[in-house]
């Protein structure tokens, strides 16, 4: 009897991923995901703060730039590839220009382990992997990018983007060979970070050879920007979107591989958990274990990549825990975590009144406060 007759299908194993697998070593790259808000302005601290794994970092800036998860307009492209959601940066009013110290980018970082065990034969000048990308500019111009692979002596791979044509959708690929001295460590450090340059200023760059790894240094990471490369940076109200990012073994850019929002969301959770925003969210159950405090343990939906930290705000009277008798506790916040694994935290608690409850008796707490955050962070 064939195998069709019985319900199996023959899979041709040249085309076929094992269940489980991908081949985009990128996580979150259809920027489907922001689990801290969908936009964010005006604030100066830099780092993740609206789409999951992507990051920009500034400094010099006279005005901070902002951030959000934007939607692609449709009858575009990238629209009718399945992209629904891009990273968008929109510039401050640079007042002073481009100055030597001035920087501004985008940022993804990726496990050193899953680049040693993804199968490129990374030292080999023969074996490649491709990098792909949609970026759309406000602003017609040349936009630099690099690869910086830290372990060992540190690599780092330049490249451009070619003139963009301004407000348009575009599509980069680059296929990047392997060098002898790139290495990738087992661990969960970062192994490898993609860079888009939207300005850099000279004290980072200077003369370098595109398109081939070299040395790391941190003064030299891509070519001058110069006057021919910094109108997006001078001009007040830039955007700049980015989406369908995609890193995959081999020589050729495959179509971009869609994931569930639940498996995107999944992967993004290894790297930053938010457990609640806004009031009267469930917290977690709650021990008494003194007069004043309280223990809760969190058992988080993914393993995360180390011991996170707790990200919180804070308040008088942000959370209030209860109990089977109908007191009520308030309390401001969490104050420290008490013991950290990558998938369980117990945090501690001061409650604003005595536990007349006495202590090891069970509470369980709820968010009072629009304002009201908790997540926990395991980023690189």
């Amino acid at each position: 009897m064939a195998l069709s007759q019985l319900g199996f299908e023959r899979l041709d194993t040249a085309t076929t991923k094992k269940i489980g697998t991908s081949k985009n070593i990128i996580v979150g790259g259809a920027m489907n995901v922001a689990q801290r808000g969908t936009s964010e302005t005006g604030v100066a601290a830099n780092g993740f703060s609206t789409v999951d794994r992507f990051a920009m970092y500034q400094s010099g800036t006279d005005a901070y730039p902002s951030t959000a998860q934007a939607d692609v307009s449709s009858g575009t492209t990238p629209y009718t590839s399945g992209f629904r959601k891009s990273f968008k940066i929109t510039n401050g009013n640079q007042t002073s220009g481009g100055q030597a110290a001035d920087q501004l980018y985008i940022s993804h970082k990726i496990e050193a382990q899953d680049m040693a065990t993804s199968g490129w034969n990374y030292t080999s000048a023969s074996s490649y992997v491709t990098l792909s990308f949609w970026i759309k500019s406000s602003v017609a111009q040349n936009f630099y990018a690099y690869l910086k692979a830290p372990d060992g002596t540190a690599q780092n791979y330049p490249f451009e983007t070619g003139t963009l044509t301004a407000d348009t959708w575009t599509k980069i690929t680059k296929t990047i060979p392997g060098n002898s001295n790139l290495q990738f460590d087992m661990n969960a450090n970062m192994g490898l970070e993609f860079v888009i340059g939207l300005f850099f200023g000279t004290d980072h760059t200077g003369t370098i050879t595109l398109n081939q790894w070299g040395a790391w240094s941190s003064t030299n990471r891509l070519p001058d920007y110069g006057t021919a490369n910094d109108d997006w940076y001078e001009t007040n109200g830039a955007t700049f979107e980015l989406t369908g990012v995609q890193l995959e073994v081999g020589s050729v850019a495959t179509d971009f591989e869609h994931l569930s929002f639940h498996d995107d969301l999944r992967k993004c959770q290894r790297y930053f958990y938010q457990h609640l925003i806004g009031a009267s969210k469930p917290v977690m159950n709650f021990v008494g274990f003194s007069s004043t405090g309280m223990y809760g343990a969190f058992q988080l939906p993914q393993e995360m990549r180390a011991n996170p930290s707790i990200v919180q705000t804070t308040g008088t009277n942000y959370y209030s825990a209860y109990h089977q008798a109908g007191q009520v506790e308030n309390f401001d916040g969490f104050n420290s975590i008490v013991w950290s694994g990558k998938r369980t935290i117990i945090v501690d608690a001061q409650t604003a009144q005595n536990l007349s409850i006495g202590t090891n008796q069970g509470l369980w707490a709820v968010s009072q406060n629009a304002s009201a955050k908790l997540a926990f962070n395991a980023e690189m």
